[in-house]
């Protein structure tokens, strides 16, 4: 562990190009599925956020997002084309809406989450409950959790 505290440049652009080839990887699994249904990573990041959290808003999804409002429009009008969304306006302050999947979108969801589920659980299955958890905890430290 020593050898951590002293981290060297080629040492962290490693780490980083590994991050980057384990995002690939997933996201190249789902690729075809997404490819199929003639939608995109953005449209994925998206669906993504849905399954997770049902009824989110429009403005909490800019903020999980971090993208524009045109951006956001321009992948919501898809998803409103492909008809795997709804929208339900708020009982308080009608001007807010939540978005929701149906069961279409629910379905290429899940195409979609049981592609890269695969190869997560695999490598999860042979590491020990340790490094699982030693993963997990650096993950949140980079994402600032």
């Amino acid at each position: 562990m020593k050898e951590l505290l002293y981290l060297k440049d080629d040492q962290l652009k490693e780490l980083i190009e590994k991050l980057f080839t384990s995002y690939k990887e997933s996201f190249a699994d789902a690729k075809k599925i997404l490819d199929k249904h003639t939608i995109g990573v953005a449209h994925h990041k998206v669906l993504h956020l849905l399954s997770m959290y049902e009824g989110i808003t429009i403005s909490e999804l800019l903020k999980k997002l971090k993208v524009t409002k045109q951006s956001l429009n321009r992948v919501l009008k898809d998803l409103i084309k492909l008809e795997v969304v709804f929208f339900e306006k708020d009982q308080l302050d009608t001007r807010v809406k939540h978005i929701f999947l149906n069961n279409k979108g629910k379905k290429i969801f899940e195409e979609v989450f049981s592609a890269q589920k695969i190869r997560i659980t695999n490598a999860l299955l042979n590491s020990s409950s340790e490094q699982v958890l030693n993963f997990n905890n650096v993950l949140k430290k980079i994402i600032n959790e």
